[in-house]
């Protein structure tokens, strides 16, 4: 018991640093400060800290899974840095896309305590409405916001099978990305507060995800 007491508190303490980071990083954006982009690439490597602790936990697919989709979405964070030569967006959206994947397979493999409620159905309506309302700003990209869309969609809707906690990341996660969607295909409609919004509510989103994934691993090991 006091083994599982203290795993429990060491797992807390190492998601402080990534509590940290993202309060700094939010800020920064706010500020329209220097750091802003150097922490924005601490953010991952940071939320990968607990999951490396977790590392015990099974079935070792979602700990994988897990890691998976947080290095993929450090790819996202830093495509315009780690591939200066190459095309920024579409790189965002391939790398997130996969992260997407990730998510939605450890959802549906390993963490799905429920069916999914009907009110999922939700996701499916604000994917109809983003390409009603964004396609026509998409020009050449359509297709790949479309599919993108659906995989961001598809991570947020088979969230509700899971832990209350990786609820929340999706709902998230989605409000983060249809913020940064309306910032990058109508940016003149777009105040400078919701450039903050974006990553604040994506590191919720994030945080909640992975918290959610090992709170639902540990109760299950212990189970």
């Amino acid at each position: 018991m006091q083994r599982s007491t203290a795993d429990r508190t060491l797992l807390a303490w190492a998601f402080v640093p990534y509590v940290v980071i993202s309060i700094v990083h939010v800020v920064a954006l706010s500020l329209q400060s220097d750091i802003a982009s150097p922490t924005k690439l601490w953010l991952m490597p940071l939320l990968a800290v607990p999951v490396l602790l977790s590392i015990r936990q099974r079935p070792m697919i979602a700990i994988v899974l897990l890691l998976a989709a947080i290095a993929l979405s450090w790819l996202g964070d830093g495509a315009g840095a780690l591939f200066p030569g190459g095309p920024e967006l579409p790189l965002m959206l391939m790398f997130f896309g996969l992260a997407h994947i990730a998510y939605i397979v450890l959802f549906t493999r390993a963490l799905a305590v429920r069916r999914m409620p009907w009110w999922a159905l939700v996701y499916a309506v604000w994917w109809i409405l983003m390409l009603i309302v964004l396609g026509p700003h998409t020009g050449a990209l359509f297709f790949a916001v479309a599919a993108y869309g659906l995989v961001l969609g598809g991570t947020a809707a088979f969230s509700t099978r899971c832990h209350p906690l990786v609820v929340w990341g999706g709902i998230f996660f989605l409000i983060s990305d249809t913020v940064l969607a309306f910032r990058l295909f109508t940016p003149d409609a777009m105040p400078h507060w919701t450039s903050p919004l974006v990553m604040l509510t994506y590191t919720l989103g994030q945080g909640l995800i992975v918290a959610g994934a090992l709170t639902s691993l540990r109760a299950r090991r212990s189970a």
